[in-house]
This record gives C-alpha cells, sequence and structure tokens, in this order.
C-alpha cells in the first residue's frame, strides 16, 4: 500500500440491524413477524394495558353530520336541466346517500357505546387500565370507538393494516397506541389475545372474518368461552346471517349458538358487556402484568 496507509473500503459493511434491503428480504421475514409480536407488547405493557374491548364494523360507515350533509346537499340539487343519463345518475346517488344517512345511526351509537364503556372501565382504576376500546384503526365504525372513548377522556387503541387502497389511522386513537401492521395473522392475533369483549356492528367481508376467526377460537378453545362476543342491529344482521338456520340444520348446536348474544340498542349492549365482564373478567389478563 502506498505510504503503508490502508486503503478504505468501498462499501462499509453494516451490522444486520441496520441492513434495510435485509429486513425487508424474504429470509428476514421472521424477523419482521416478531417485530410485530414485540412492538406491541412492550407498547401495551407500558401503557399499563390490563385488557380489551374489540370493536368492529364497516369503515364506510358516517357520522350522521356528514351522511346528512351529502343528503341534502343532492336533495337541494337543481334537475330539471339534467339530462336523462344525469338524472338516472343523481337519482343512484341520492338513494346511496339516504342509505348511508340511515346507517349513519350505528357511527353514533357505537360512539356512545365505547364512551360509555370507557368511562365506566376508567372508574375501575389505571393499574392497570381495564377494558381498553380496541379497534381496527381506520374510519367508519372504527372512528366512532376510538371517538366516544376519546370522549370519555380515556386511552383507546388502534390496530391499523397496510393495504393496497392506504387508509391512515383515525384521528382519535391515542398516539402512543397507534399500531401498524403488515401482516393480518399478527394483528388478528392482538385483537384476540388480550380481548374480554368482541362486539359486532354491521359490517362487510372484513368484520364477518373477524367474527368468524374469533367465533371459531371460541368454539376450538382456543379463547375462553366466558368472552363476550355481542351482535348489534339485527335488523342488519338478521338479513345477512341466518344463525337459527344453522341451528336447525346442525351445522352448529345449542352451546355453539349460545356463544352469541345481541343488542338493539346502546343501553342493551353496555348492560350486557358490563355484566358479561363483572361475572367473569374482573381480575386482569396475565400476559402484559
Amino acid at each position: 500500500m502506498p505510504d503503508g496507509k490502508r486503503m478504505k473500503p468501498l462499501h462499509a459493511p453494516k451490522v444486520a440491524h441496520q441492513d434495510q434491503k435485509f429486513l425487508n428480504s424474504v429470509p428476514a421475514r421472521p424477523i419482521r413477524i416478531l417485530g410485530e409480536y414485540i412492538h406491541p407488547l412492550v407498547q401495551l405493557k407500558n401503557e399499563g394495558i390490563g385488557d380489551t374491548i374489540v370493536m368492529f364494523g364497516s369503515a364506510r360507515i358516517e357520522s350522521h353530520e356528514t351522511a346528512q350533509a351529502r343528503y341534502t346537499r343532492l336533495k337541494r340539487r337543481k334537475i330539471g336541466k339534467l339530462s336523462e343519463a344525469q338524472l338516472s345518475k343523481h337519482r343512484a346517488a341520492l338513494r346511496n346517500a339516504k342509505s348511508s344517512l340511515e346507517m349513519s345511526r350505528y357511527y353514533e351509537e357505537a360512539r356512545e357505546l365505547a364512551r360509555r364503556i370507557t368511562s365506566w372501565a376508567m372508574s375501575l382504576g389505571d393499574n392497570p387500565r381495564r377494558f381498553v376500546i380496541c379497534s381496527g384503526g381506520g374510519p367508519g365504525i372504527m372512528e366512532a370507538a376510538n371517538l366516544g372513548a376519546a370522549e370519555a377522556g380515556g386511552k383507546s387503541i388502534g390496530l391499523s393494516i397496510q393495504l393496497p387502497h392506504e387508509q391512515r389511522p383515525n384521528d382519535y386513537i391515542s398516539p402512543e397506541l397507534s399500531f401498524m401492521f403488515h401482516y393480518f395473522f399478527m394483528r388478528k392475533l392482538w385483537f384476540s389475545q388480550l380481548a374480554k369483549a368482541l362486539i359486532v356492528f354491521p359490517g362487510g367481508y372484513g368484520t364477518m372474518d373477524e367474527l368468524w376467526e374469533m367465533l371459531t377460537l371460541m368454539q376450538t378453545g382456543k379463547l375462553q368461552r366466558r368472552n363476550l362476543i355481542l351482535i348489534y342491529g339485527r335488523k342488519y344482521w338478521d338479513r345477512v346471517l341466518d344463525w337459527k338456520h344453522m341451528l336447525r340444520c346442525g351445522t352448529i348446536d345449542k352451546h355453539e349458538y349460545g356463544l352469541l348474544e345481541f343488542a338493539d340498542t346502546v343501553d342493551q349492549a353496555f348492560e350486557r358487556v358490563r355484566n358479561g365482564l363483572e361475572m367473569h373478567h374482573m381480575k386482569p389478563d396475565a400476559l402484559l402484568q
């Protein structure tokens, strides 16, 4: 070497945990999966979370205020000079807006239920924090749940997921309890592992996916059968799913049908949730203690 000096390497090597290319590679997938378990675990412990109440429902259900404003705007639109095609499009938009306005009751009821559960849970103390509202982190019923908890002055959790149609976490999640997942199964683990109750508002594929997951875990004893699954809104759900037909056909038995409870008002839902928790779950979960 000239003058006895060592040449500097053209590319300094990185330690593995600082090598982003490696961490994003297929061989490093187990590390990423582990990260989606350990990071929430540490943060939930740091925030003193004891257990959760999970609230699911459609991301497409809007607040009453938002739905009313769109319906009113369309209703007031002057249609005299519209073409036949434009008129047909307007009528379809008006029907959709009317439906959204009717469904907005569930946003407001999820908001109020989350507020009441949080107020009651806060009366139990904060060491640990009991029955913390947990949502999927997005808009719609998820937003309503986090908003209701915030209005009660409590913390709430948002378990968001990276999707092709990117949706950001809603504004009402406690920042220190807002998590973003890449792997659906790790997100499902955190939904189920700490939940003492699942409240299922009207929703679509995603809502039903989580409902079936929880029911199957309870049916097979992977989750406690004393956990509560509350179906909110019989008018909607009875047209989507005929639970009693499953029972009549023998594809579920009476005990499995009995895993479900139903409610149509905030008062009913709150009483059933509180009674179930007081009966079976006043001792905090051991995982985060």
